[in-house]
C-alpha cells in the first residue's frame, strides 16, 4: 500500500531551501489572518445589533497602530522579496560539470535523449548526487515539466528553448507531472525519474540497445543536410565558420551585438534571415518544417562541441 503524503519527500537540493520559504510565506499569512480577520470577528459580534456594548466616546485613532501596520507589512514584504531572490539566483545559477539532457513535449508524452545517445519515453534516470541539467522545448502546445519531488517545474514552450537543472540526493523513483493543462490527455502525461546510485546508473546507459551519441548524431546530420558545404573553411560559398562559435559574441547586420546560445542557433537553421550575421549574406535556406525536434537539439549538440578540444568518440 503506498503511504499517504501531505508533501512530496525532499529529494534534490533545492527542495530544503524551497520548503522552508513555503511554510514561512504560510507561517505569515496565517498570521495576518489573525491579527485583521479575528478582530473583524470579534468586533462583529461585540457591536451587533442590539448589543449593550458602550458605544460613547469612540476612539479617534492612533498614530502608532498607523505607522505599525504600513510599516511592518512592508518591511516584511521586503524581507521575503531578498529571501526569495536569493533562493532564485541560486537556483537559476546552473554548476558547472552537469550531465546534459534533451527533453520534447510532445501530447502526451515526455522524450528525453541522453548525451550518450540512450532515449527513454516517460522515463528518467540519473544518478544520485550528480548535478543533471535539461534543455527542453515543445512539439506541439505549451507543457510544463514538474518533479514535485525535487521542487522543481518548468514552462515547456513551442519554438524555444527552457532550461532547469537539479541534484537528486537520495536514490528511488519520483513522479513526472505536466503542470500546465495541454489536450484532453494532460492528466495522462506522467512518466517517473529513477535515481540510481553512479554504478548503477553506469550499467543502465550500457544496456538496452546503444546507439550514437547526440553529439555524433548531430555531426551525420550536419555533412547529409549538406552544413558541411558552406560552413567550411574552403567553401566557396560566404558562410559564418562555427568552430567555436558557441557562446561568443556575435555582431549581427543591423549592429547590435547577440550572444550565440542555443535559442541563436536554433533560429539561425529555422530562421537564417531572421538574425543574420554582419559581412555575410542572406543565403542560407530555411530548415524549418525539414527537422524534427530531436535533430535540431542532435545539430545544436554538435555545434556546441566543435569548438572544444575534441569531440566525444565514437561508439
Amino acid at each position: 500500500m503506498n503511504q499517504f503524503r501531505l508533501f512530496p519527500p525532499q529529494a534534490s537540493t533545492t527542495a530544503p531551501s524551497v520548503d522552508v520559504l513555503y511554510f514561512a510565506l504560510t507561517v505569515i499569512s496565517l498570521f495576518f489572518i489573525a491579527v485583521i480577520f479575528l478582530p473583524i470577528l470579534f468586533f462583529c459580534v461585540k457591536y451587533r445589533k442590539g448589543s449593550l456594548a458602550d458605544r460613547s466616546n469612540p476612539s479617534s485613532g492612533s498614530n502608532l497602530i498607523e505607522v505599525g501596520w504600513t510599516a511592518l507589512p512592508t518591511l516584511m514584504g521586503l524581507a521575503i522579496f531578498g529571501w526569495s531572490a536569493l533562493d532564485y539566483f541560486r537556483i537559476e545559477r546552473k554548476p558547472d560539470n552537469a550531465i546534459d539532457l534533451q527533453v520534447v513535449g510532445k501530447q502526451w508524452m515526455w522524450k528525453i535523449q541522453h548525451a550518450e545517445g540512450r532515449r527513454e519515453i516517460n522515463e528518467l534516470h540519473i544518478p544520485v548526487d550528480r548535478t543533471v541539467a535539461i534543455t527542453l522545448t515543445s512539439q506541439d502546445v505549451i507543457h510544463s515539466f514538474f518533479v514535485p519531488a525535487f521542487r522543481m517545474k518548468q514552462d515547456v514552450v513551442p519554438g524555444k528553448y527552457t532550461s532547469e537543472w537539479f541534484k537528486a540526493t537520495r536514490t528511488g523513483e519520483y513522479h513526472i507531472f505536466c503542470s500546465q493543462y495541454c489536450g484532453t490527455q494532460h492528466a495522462k502525461m506522467i512518466g517517473r525519474v529513477v535515481v540510481m546510485q553512479p554504478q548503477a546508473y553506469e550499467r543502465w546507459l550500457k544496456t538496452g540497445e546503444q546507439t550514437e551519441s547526440i553529439v555524433r548524431a548531430g555531426e551525420r546530420l550536419f555533412h547529409d543536410r549538406g552544413c558541411s558545404g558552406c560552413h567550411a573553411p574552403n567553401s566557396q560559398f560566404h558562410a559564418p565558420l562555427l568552430e567555436g562559435l558557441y557562446r561568443k559574441p556575435v555582431p549581427l547586420a543591423d549592429g547590435s551585438m547577440i550572444t550565440a546560445d542555443d535559442q541563436y542557433l536554433r533560429d539561425s537553421i529555422l530562421q537564417p534571415a531572421k538574425q543574420i550575421s554582419a559581412g555575410y549574406d542572406n543565403i542560407m535556406p530555411s530548415f524549418s518544417g525539414h527537422l524534427s525536434e530531436e535533430e535540431i537539439m542532435a545539430l545544436i549538440a554538435y555545434l556546441k562541441a566543435i569548438g572544444k578540444e575534441e569531440l566525444p568518440a565514437p561508439p
